[in-house]
């Protein structure tokens, strides 16, 4: 197979794939395509995105490769899909911040930490997909344990979670938006495939 045919069959794939897609995915999938040619291909391809001044760039994210569109271009993709931001209230925000630098942590200690009641909340992240279930405490009751779901480096633009901002980061998100009723994300760099619903079971 052509070198080129192989780098136009790789970026159709990160182009199709529903959520951002591994090299060593990629790799089962080409033939006779390793993994390393697999990332040098990408390199490849974002470097072509960036000097052809494309209106899309590809991501590495939550351990693979999306490609979505340019930041600039948010307030023209967002009139497409006006639904899809995603707001979170200041309590849910918290919760999951909890969830994020604590994890895997039960219902019990975010309640302990935030000093409320977090069913509701809690409930609220795993329907966005931000949570997810990580099986049960192996103590009295064993209670469910909650981790963050790889939707929630897709969201946050994290290609892992050792790239999670600081508590003091967070704190200045919070203050920027104090007054409000919600805290947005933007998800108007949308993936050029449209994302599925997590499978959080």
């Amino acid at each position: 197979m052509e070198p080129e045919q192989v780098k136009r069959i790789i970026e159709a794939l990160i182009i199709a794939s529903p959520k951002p897609v591994s090299a060593t995915r990629l790799s089962s999938i080409v033939p006779n395509v390793t993994v390393s040619k697999v990332k040098e291909i990408i390199e490849v391809l974002r470097k072509e995105y960036d000097e052809e001044q494309r209106g899309f760039e590809l991501w590495t994210i939550a351990g693979g490769y999306q490609v979505r569109t340019r930041t600039e271009f948010s307030p023209y993709v967002k009139q497409l899909q006006p639904e899809r931001p995603l707001r979170l209230s200041k309590a849910a925000l918290e919760t999951l911040s909890i969830v994020a630098y604590k994890q895997p942590v039960t219902r019990g200690e975010i309640e302990a930490i935030r000093g409320v009641d977090a069913g509701a909340v809690v409930r609220s992240l795993l329907e966005k997909g931000l949570v997810k279930g990580a099986g049960h405490r192996e103590v009295l009751g064993r209670p469910m344990e909650y981790a963050t779901s790889s939707r929630f480096l897709e969201v946050f633009g994290l290609r892992t979670l050792r790239d999670l901002p600081t508590l003091k980061d967070l704190e200045e998100i919070t203050e920027e938006q104090k007054g409000s009723e919600n805290i947005t994300f933007d998800e108007s760099k949308e993936p050029l495939a449209d994302p599925t619903p997590l499978d959080l079971h």
